[in-house]
């Protein structure tokens, strides 16, 4: 790839990080203008009247037909659980994460964040994997998207004059479009069969379960569709109720927009749409319906929700019935920072809600014999950046800070201060104290003591916070629309001036918000360079000698940071890739240490908020990192050849000495320079290398693999392979890695001339296994075989099963299979080598940020040290 072509690829990444921030935004502001201009008129004692003047019959009906919507909620996942994974999964862990994932997802959007993550935490600790739960979302959506096919073809084929929005061409033909519709809906229920399928959509594959459960499915989502509609359906005043089938119609189409939308909760973009296709703009009491639904619906089961979380943070949960909800309990225990981030955003939410709207008359003529007016107003103002200030710190409490968690305490107490002060509103103060209780209780959460600042931001939450102060400004704009707006409003002070204080909040929320963009862009952490470790050589080498291991050596490439053991005799080598901590291999040194080093280099990763990956380890550790509940992959194996056993002799070995002779024969020599001569003959390497990298149109790798620089090489000797018919000239060369112990030799760059001679490599090969055995090294690495040796069956995992497809069918973009064969010449000892890192979801983002660590693309993902010579078959005839 050119220079510009990677420049490009690197600008559209960073500009398409910014797409979904940004759509959201624009998606929030359209719709509140629209929604804006559909209340036109309207007062917020108009809505405050209405809702006061609600039957608390129909509030009722609300809550039982919540009841049923969320009921219906859990049983998906129960199905889908019992579909994907009989027996696995209780039925009490699948309900309680299908209520409570869709209580989270159905009030802050982004259900695949929030409502994964609580599915994630529950099935993940219940013995299902990422495929299985994700298989577990795609039948829950499933059923929801069966019953709206399902209601969409009834609607049609039975009354679409009825239904304008579905009113297409004629009635017949509409009523043809809904039969269509029905018959492709039978139609998947008779290709499911009794067994189930696999449904195949150019290049999507859909698991189909048994026709039995499709149909339970089907029923379920549609008692969850009708049960939440009916929620709307009965608070909406009675003269405007239409008939079910044009509201359940619109009220699907105002859900899906919503979701589409990213907005959380679909906030405005369901209200705009429901009232657009209801044609009820204008009114009071629709505008109190659709806020009683967000209550019922979306606010209340969130609530509990937050209540179950508590009581089981705060050990109230005792008994039959903590041991009934045993598991699901520690699943959600998990969740306790996410939540926080929640309720503390929330509580934000609340301070800016209350200083954009009017206070009680009361309350403030009770203030106004007791405090003075510059104090109110102080409040005021200061109590609407502490919401901001809120909405800010919740993201650190998402990231286990704890430098946030203290703000955030202090923040929620002060909110509360401030609440009393400007209004008397001691319903928010009661709230924020409240939400500062419950981090209190969760103190033991938010353990990071990491450097970093409480104010970096994503974009995404960036722009989550804009959304949040356009909704608030637009609503103060709307509770004081009667009020003339002028220059002179903005400095007027008084007890019954609550459009001015307004006013100064909006003005100083702005100059914040803007003030702490800036500060997000200037502040954002640079990538993160590669640097040279600052640990001495000579302490590096004192452990290495007496390591068994040659791999080690990657110590001195300089890209390494070190954790070390108190006393200096083991290290742990690790890089830094995203939001990962990579070790390179297995601790090395002391094996007393071992455990230890693993144990703290994962601690140190969860304190930074990052995840502690080991890359490249050897079976003899495995237990310990299972113990840390760790994934394992297998990469492949590493191929060591017994020197003991190793000769040119017999009938195996013809093809080495055929290689051997006909070396010599072109006049290829065999030397080894010392590392205190490799600097002199280091122009000399660096053309070899030059020739090399232009000839494979490659560029230098890192982390687990060698690259030219002199610093490096002048730490090993080198092999190198003379052409004496050319004036004794370096025609290929590699550093020599050594063991202590005298136990293993082995090398690891490796360039040569092209076109020098075409058994160049695998002379250097059988000269340096030679050079070893005459050394009395017992064994001679040639490093690793990517994706060798993995199991082939229709019962294995998943990762095996792709990674042997790739093996097989992956020479287009890497030789795995030519790779093996070379190496299987020397009759090696193969030795399986292992990635250890948090499972699940986790794994692809580990896969790539190991991927940008060594920088060499798919085909150099796998395999710590994957030294493919470049050669052709030679045929047998054509050997002495």
């Amino acid at each position: 790839m050119s220079g510009r072509s990677v420049e490009k690829a690197g600008l559209f990444r960073r500009v398409s990080g910014y797409v979904g921030p940004v759509a959201a935004v624009v998606v929030t502001v359209v719709a509140l203008w629209l929604f804006h201009q559909m209340t036109a008129g309207l007062r917020l004692e108009d809505i405050k009247a209405a809702i006061g003047a609600m039957q608390w019959s129909a509030i009722l009906l609300a809550l039982l037909a919540t009841c049923a919507s969320y009921s219906a909620l859990a049983t998906y996942d129960i199905v889908a659980c019992h579909i994907v994974a009989p027996g696995k999964v209780p039925w009490r862990n699948a309900a309680l994460s299908g209520m409570s994932g869709y209580a989270f997802s159905n009030f802050l959007g982004f259900h695949l964040f929030t409502g994964g993550a609580v599915r994630f935490r529950t099935y993940s600790r219940s013995g299902l994997d990422a495929g299985e739960i994700g298989q577990v979302v795609l039948l829950s959506w499933m059923g929801l998207w069966l019953a709206f096919t399902a209601l969409v073809g009834l609607a049609l084929l039975l009354d679409p004059d009825g239904v304008p929005l579905l009113s297409l061409l004629h009635d017949a033909a509409d009523r043809a479009v809904g039969l269509a519709v029905l018959a492709v809906l039978i139609g998947l229920f008779v290709f499911a069969g009794p067994q189930g399928r696999e449904l195949r959509l150019f290049a999507w594959r859909v698991p189909l379960p048994p026709r039995r459960m499709l149909l339970l499915q089907l029923l379920v989502g549609v008692l969850d569709l009708l049960a939440s509609a009916a929620v709307l359906y009965v608070l909406l005043p009675p003269d405007v109720q239409p008939g079910a089938a044009l509201f359940l119609t619109i009220y699907m189409s105002a859900v899906i927009l919503g979701s589409i939308s990213h907005v959380p909760g679909g906030i405005g973009v369901f209200e705009a749409t429901l009232i657009a296709g209801l044609g009820l703009q204008g009114r009071a009491d629709i505008l109190a319906s659709l806020l009683a639904y967000r209550l019922i619906y979306y606010f209340l089961p969130f609530l509990i929700a937050l209540v179950v979380l508590a009581a089981a943070e705060a050990g109230i949960v005792r008994g039959k019935i903590a041991a009934r909800f045993v598991g699901p309990t520690r699943a959600i225990k998990a969740l306790v920072p996410m939540v926080a981030a929640t309720v503390v955003f929330i509580s934000g939410f609340v301070l800016l809600l209350s200083g954009a709207t009017p206070g009680v008359p009361d309350r403030l003529e009770t203030l106004e014999d007791w405090l003075p007016l510059s104090m109110v107003e102080s409040s005021h103002f200061l109590g609407s950046l502490v919401g901001l200030a809120l909405l800010v710190v919740a993201h650190g409490l998402q990231r286990r800070l704890f430098s946030a968690w203290v703000v955030a305490v202090a923040m929620l107490f002060a909110g509360a201060l401030l609440s009393l002060v400007k209004g008397l509103d001691w319903e928010e103060a009661l709230t924020l104290a409240l939400a500062a209780m419950f981090l209190l209780l969760s103190r033991e959460a938010f353990y990071r003591r990491t450097p970093q600042r409480i104010t970096r931001l994503s974009w995404e939450w960036l722009g989550l916070v804009a959304l949040t102060l356009v909704a608030t400004t637009w609503l103060g704009f709307f509770s004081y629309s009667h009020v003339e707006y002028s220059n002179e409003l903005f400095w007027q002070f008084a007890w019954n001036g609550e459009a001015p204080r307004f006013l100064r909040a909006t003005v100083g929320l702005v100059v914040a918000s803007v003030a702490l963009g800036v500060a997000v862009a200037i502040h954002r952490p640079p990538a993160k360079s590669k640097r040279r470790a600052e640990t001495e050589p000579e302490a590096i080498a004192a452990v290495i000698a007496n390591t068994p291991d040659t791999q080690n050596n990657v110590a001195f490439l300089g890209d390494k940071e070190f954790l070390w053991s108190p006393d200096g005799s083991a290290f742990l080598m690790y890089g830094r890739a995203g939001r990962s901590l990579v070790s390179m291999g297995d601790p090395v040194g002391d094996p007393e240490q071992v455990e230890d080093l693993v144990w703290q280099f994962r601690d140190m990763a969860d304190r930074e908020a990052a995840r502690a990956v080991f890359y490249a380890v050897r079976p003899d550790n495995l237990p310990l990192y299972v113990d840390m509940g760790y994934a394992l992959l297998k990469l492949g194996e590493v191929a060591r050849v017994d020197l003991s056993t190793f000769s040119l002799e017999g009938p195996k070995n013809q093809e080495h000495r055929y290689v051997d002779r006909r070396a010599t024969k072109e006049g290829l020599v065999f030397d080894v320079i010392p590392r205190e001569d490799v600097p002199g003959a280091m122009n000399e390497l660096r053309s070899v290398s030059d020739a090399w990298l232009q000839e494979k149109g490659g560029s230098e790798k890192g982390f687990s693999l060698g690259r030219f620089d002199p610093a490096y090489l002048a730490h090993f000797d080198c092999a190198v392979m003379r052409d004496v018919n050319n004036g004794n000239r370096i025609v290929a060369f590699a550093n020599i890695w050594r063991s202590g112990d005298m136990n293993e030799m082995s090398i690891d760059l490796m360039r040569y001339l092209p076109e020098v001679s075409k058994v160049l490599m695998d002379a250097l090969f059988v000269r340096l296994l030679l050079y070893a055995k005459e050394e009395g090294y017992r064994w001679f690495n040639l490093g690793a075989a990517p994706l060798s040796g993995l199991a082939d069956h229709a019962l294995a995992s998943r990762w095996n099963r792709m990674a042997t497809f790739v093996f097989r069918h992956g020479d287009d973009f890497y030789h795995f299979e030519g790779l093996r064969a070379f190496k299987e010449k020397f009759s090696p000892v193969w030795t399986p080598q292992y990635l250890a890192c948090p499972g699940g979801l986790n794994i692809p983002q580990v896969l790539l940020d190991v991927n940008a660590l060594i920088s060499g693309g798919i085909g150099r993902l796998i395999g710590s040290s994957s030294r493919r010579p470049k050669r052709k078959r030679v045929r047998a005839a054509q050997m002495a």
